[in-house]
């Protein structure tokens, strides 16, 4: 009897731990779209191109992520909201404008393996976001947008013979 108690104890305060948690919310403020830095805008992508980055990429990497509606239940919500905060901190396409050529020039290059290597978008993001799974036409389309930038962009001061 004792033991059925305390695994009793232990489900009551379990739900009720769930309910309180519930409380602690993430912050959901996006930043307006600034043309005058935003990757989309400064790389004038073709309309597929730029809706495949805004399908695939944007919600990770710039300042206008989309909250589904499991963002609003913790602590699931915390693990997203961390995971778009490391995305756009590694990579934000919405400042693409303020990063250095030797910056941009290295995080085409990730891009390239990432799309190539079928890392990015992560498996974790498509298995909610299906609309994301990349095909294989379209993630050459953006190897081939990311690469052309690259090669468009002045070398890197190191790499200039």
């Amino acid at each position: 009897m004792k033991k059925m108690l305390t695994l009793k104890n232990i489900g009551i305060f379990l739900v009720f731990l769930f309910l309180v948690i519930q409380s602690i919310r993430i912050d959901k403020t996006t930043e307006p779209v600034n043309p005058a830095t935003d990757f989309i805008a400064l790389t004038s992508a073709n309309a597929e191109v730029a809706n495949t980055l805004k399908i695939a990429c944007y919600d990770c990497h710039s300042n206008q992520p989309t909250y589904p509606w499991y963002t609003n239940i913790a602590p699931v919500s915390w693990w997203i909201k961390h995971h778009i905060d490391e995305g756009s901190h590694h990579l934000n396409f919405s400042i693409w404008g303020t990063y250095k050529d030797k910056r941009k020039h290295h995080k085409l290059e990730e891009c390239i393996e990432m799309v190539e290597e079928g890392e990015m978008p992560m498996s974790s993001y498509t298995l909610m976001h299906g609309e994301a799974k990349l095909t294989d036409a379209q993630k050459l389309q953006l190897v081939e947008f990311f690469k052309a930038l690259k090669n468009a962009m002045p070398q890197p001061e190191e790499e200039q013979h």
